[in-house]
């Protein structure tokens, strides 16, 4: 997907507000005597941002409008170093709205759904964004936020929602604790919108099987707006992303080049029109492709596949580079085995040691499952790991998202 003329002025018109506004972007981009792009090679020489970049601008060095256009801030968690402060004028709170009224209209949701939206509210972006698009759709929104099962599952049941938002590890805990209850014909979900962190197959189809309803994959991230930015259609063959607010590449992690369509790489997002903080060429470290060629649904928005993990997730164990998705992937051949499980990494005697947690039906053989998963890592991996298969409901469940890998080398 090549950058057009369109969005080649957009992007320069961008430049312009930057280099005027000498934030870190800008005076990048003076560093390098750069103050328009015409090619796109003048494009793909545009140096990238990343996390680290809007970090060292906080609190408000991402700012390029005036501040009294500023009506709204938000902000990533902060958990792994300084917060990043992104400034929101009305036009972006305007915008960030059709945009994700798009994604509800996409999933086949109207204003005569029922939208129980349990993601955060607070400085991050979950839970007021979808509420954004909700009230642009003109559904009802059930702002109820993460937690209080007992109150979520009370208010589903009497307000009839049609729809649920949350993250994957939610979803399902609410799904069991439904089947738990004995509460299904009691409910009347039959969509369900879920993003903000990576889920895999088996997990997707024990929502969708113990709920009963159709499931859609939101892509977003605090810097670039927030959830929203993203969806797949009814015929699930990738998720279609906003051409006209943004442009995605595709680029190799280690060499910063773009891929072809269709091979694996690293998103990078530069947004077109966003007036409080731009960004250009923002490395968002997930991992994804292209997806070339016109979905079944008609529609001329571009796609990308689901989020297979990120480019920085990768933990290194004897020598051995391994992602987390390699190991899902693994667990995913043994049908026995459930969609929960958990990787935690030690230093012992000198040695590094992984240990897997992963549950399954009191039916099965424990023992005999753990030795196959220990042999189908080593064999694919190139280690043996300790294998421990364990009871359904002893992982421990997430009301936002589930920590699936756990360093213990650094604690």
């Amino acid at each position: 997907m090549q950058i057009n003329d369109k969005q080649l002025a957009q992007v320069n018109h961008q430049i312009g507000r930057l280099l005027a506004a000498d934030n870190f972007y800008g005076k990048r981009l003076k560093e390098a005597g750069i103050d328009s792009v015409q090619t796109v090679e003048d494009f793909l020489n545009l140096p990238f941002s990343g996390k680290e970049d809007l970090r060292e601008a906080y609190p408000l060095g991402l700012m390029t409008c005036k501040e009294d256009e500023v009506v709204r801030i938000h902000s990533s968690s902060g958990t792994t170093g300084m917060p990043v402060i992104i400034p929101y004028t009305a036009k972006d709170v305007d915008d960030w709205g059709e945009m994700f009224k798009r994604c509800y209209e996409f999933a086949g949701i109207t204003k005569e759904d029922r939208i129980q939206i349990t993601p955060g509210y607070g400085l991050w972006t979950a839970g007021i964004g979808f509420q954004n698009g909700c009230e642009k759709l003109g559904a009802m929104a059930i702002p109820m936020g993460p937690g209080n099962t007992d109150k979520q599952l009370q208010m589903m049941m009497d307000l009839k929602s049609t729809v649920i938002c949350a993250t994957s590890s939610y979803a399902l805990l609410l799904a069991e604790e439904i089947e738990k209850r004995g509460i299904r014909d009691r409910i009347h979900l039959k969509k369900g919108v879920i993003g903000s962190e990576r889920w895999g197959e088996k997990m997707r189809h024990r929502i969708s099987t113990e709920l009963g309803i159709e499931l859609y994959d939101i892509y977003g991230l605090t810097e670039i707006y927030g959830p929203g930015i993203g969806i797949n259609c009814k015929y699930d063959t990738g998720m279609h992303y906003w051409d006209d607010y943004l442009y995605l590449e595709i680029i190799d992690p280690a060499t910063g080049k773009n891929v072809p369509d269709g091979e694996w790489g690293e998103i990078v997002i530069t947004t077109l029109v966003k007036e409080g903080a731009p960004l250009i060429r923002f490395r968002t470290h997930d991992l994804s492709r292209i997806i070339p060629g016109e979905c079944p649904c008609g529609s001329s928005y571009p796609r990308i596949d689901v989020i297979s993990g990120r480019s920085d997730d990768m933990m290194k164990i004897k020598g051995v580079n391994v992602f987390p998705k390699q190991i899902e992937e693994i667990l995913g051949t043994f049908p026995e085995l459930s969609s929960e499980y958990q990787i935690r990494i030690s230093h012992l005697d000198g040695k590094d040691s992984m240990r897997i947690y992963v549950e399954a039906g009191g039916d099965n053989d424990f023992k005999s499952l753990q030795q196959k998963v220990a042999a189908s890592v080593k064999s694919r991996i190139g280690f043996t790991p300790i294998v421990y298969v364990v009871e359904l409901g002893f992982l421990p469940r997430s009301e936002k998202k589930s920590k699936r890998v756990i360093d213990e080398r650094f604690q």
